[in-house]
């Protein structure tokens, strides 16, 4: 069963890494003003998303 929670956290940390690399960044650091918005946008909706769930 110990495995089951150590493959969970892998997988949580692989989302976040997922998330992060693939949204926030995009978000902050890209030279195209559509693809920050798109990226903005993107990151806004997964926030209200967690914050509806609280």
């Amino acid at each position: 069963m110990r495995w089951l929670t150590s493959h969970a956290i892998v997988l949580l940390a692989l989302m976040f890494t997922a998330l992060f690399i693939g949204v926030v960044l995009p978000a902050v650091w890209s030279s195209h003003p559509a693809r920050r918005r798109a990226a903005a946008a993107v990151l806004r909706e997964i926030l209200m998303t967690v914050r509806r769930r609280r």
